[in-house]
């Protein structure tokens, strides 16, 4: 009889321990506040610290050319390509830079604003980008503005919207429209998947198609005849890309991405030469493999 009293008390004690304790979450000062109560005791308080609303990273990007929208703005030389970007609650803002270790002219570059400093290293441009993204479920909706800083050409303002929707490819439809010097508009459909290879690196695969429609005077195409700018306004299936690359991390937000990509011409407009000008007043699209490594730090 004393061994089942005991065995009863210890029974009771055993399932007292487990209601010793109550935990309640407050919010105080914005933060989840554990409040947690031992019977009979003053409530012990321990705060959970939350995720920092503030996002960003910081790159650098090494490549053999610098490629834009299917345009070759560098030849023979190394390009370096720092940025960095912050965001806060949807808000988003970015710098990005081309630095060309030996500037040299290209088919892609032929306007009177051309570089005086062939030969010579050149920061020729930094763009500034501005924008705002709202997520419903898997749609993202993203606006924003960039000004182009270039010193090869004319600088420039575009505004854009971007949809994308997160599944399989993660399809997103860009449309990009000048606002300032070269009146146009610019259509990017891209899709990208990411495939684990071993322990936290990837393989990333992407592709890219882009449809280009020129609204004001500067797009006029070669004309034999004239032997001038002087045909209707470029517009039509413009640039394709390919690429793959891996994310490495060698570090806590640390990552190294090496990669290649290959662009080509969508069509035979864009890749048209007239009497040894190109037919697209801003310079043909010839097929090109782009080479190197960005290393990122994100926080």
């Amino acid at each position: 009889m004393k061994r089942l009293r005991i065995l009863v008390l210890v029974m009771v004690v055993m399932f007292s321990a487990t209601g010793l304790y109550a935990e309640e979450v407050k919010k105080v000062d914005g933060k989840e506040v554990h409040e947690v109560e031992a019977k009979g005791t003053p409530l012990v308080h321990t705060v959970k610290p939350e995720a920092s609303p503030v996002s960003g990273s910081a790159s650098i990007g090494v490549f053999n050319k610098y490629i834009f929208r299917g345009y070759e703005l560098s030849s023979h030389s190394l390009v370096v390509q720092p940025s960095v970007s912050v965001s806060y609650k949807g808000f988003s803002a970015s710098l990005w830079s081309n630095i060309d270790s030996n500037v040299n002219g290209t088919q892609s570059v032929t306007n009177a604003n051309y570089l005086s400093n062939q030969g010579k290293k050149d920061l020729n441009e930094t763009d500034l980008t501005l924008s705002y993204t709202y997520v419903m479920d898997k749609l993202s909706l993203t606006g924003g503005y960039i000004y182009y800083g270039t010193d090869y050409t004319a600088e420039t303002d575009e505004v854009f919207v971007t949809i994308s929707y997160d599944t399989l490819l993660k399809p997103t439809l860009s449309v990009y429209r000048d606002i300032n010097e070269y009146g146009g508009t610019y259509f990017n459909l891209s899709i990208a998947h990411s495939v684990p290879v071993y322990k936290d690196m990837t393989l990333d695969l992407g592709a890219s198609a882009g449809y280009f429609s020129g609204s004001d005077d500067y797009w006029k195409t070669y004309d034999a005849s004239t032997a001038a700018y002087t045909g209707k306004k470029y517009s039509g299936f413009h640039d394709g890309m390919v690429k793959a690359g891996l994310t490495i991390p060698v570090a806590k937000n640390v990552s190294v991405q090496p990669l290649v990509q290959y662009w080509f011409p969508l069509s035979s407009d864009a890749k048209k030469s007239v009497s040894g000008n190109s037919f697209n007043p801003n310079g043909k699209l010839d097929n090109n493999v782009v080479t190197g490594v960005n290393l990122t730090l994100s926080f």
